[in-house]
């Protein structure tokens, strides 16, 4: 059995999710400095089981690439090369942000933990596999 990987790429912090070795449930992994995102990946999918790694799509409301695209392909197109075994898919992200804040914010988490950016950029990872998970579903 294997696993799904989300990453919520930024240009300082990048949030991990995966699921459970089933692949019902996303969970929040971590957030990282993107430097080493690359090899936080590599190491990750060299001791658990990997069939997919969605990365976020950042589109804008205009359906045009945001500008954080020009850090994404580049990103994207190592991880097809150094793991050509496991898909790669792009998957959409508007709003994921707006979506993780509201989510802390339910929580009931204080002041300090909703302010956390690397929370956000996880629980922003988490809403994008999670979401990913949902239209692979048969309806």
């Amino acid at each position: 059995m294997s696993r799904i990987m989300a990453i919520d790429y930024g240009k300082k912090r990048t949030g991990i999710a995966v699921t459970d070795p089933l692949k019902l449930i996303a969970n929040g992994l971590t957030t990282i400095q993107t430097s080493t995102v690359l090899d936080f990946v590599l190491n990750y999918v060299g001791r658990e089981a990997v069939e997919c790694i969605v990365v976020g799509y950042p589109k804008q409301m205009n359906n045009e690439d945001s500008e954080n695209m020009k850090r994404i392909v580049p990103f994207v197109n190592l991880l097809r090369k150094r793991l050509p075994m496991i898909t790669i898919e792009l998957y959409d992200e508007r709003f994921t942000s707006v979506l993780a804040h509201r989510a802390i914010l339910e929580s009931g988490l204080g002041k300090k933990a909703r302010q956390n950016k690397a929370l956000v950029d996880e629980v922003s990872a988490t809403i994008i596999l999670q979401s990913y998970m949902e239209s692979k579903m048969i309806k």
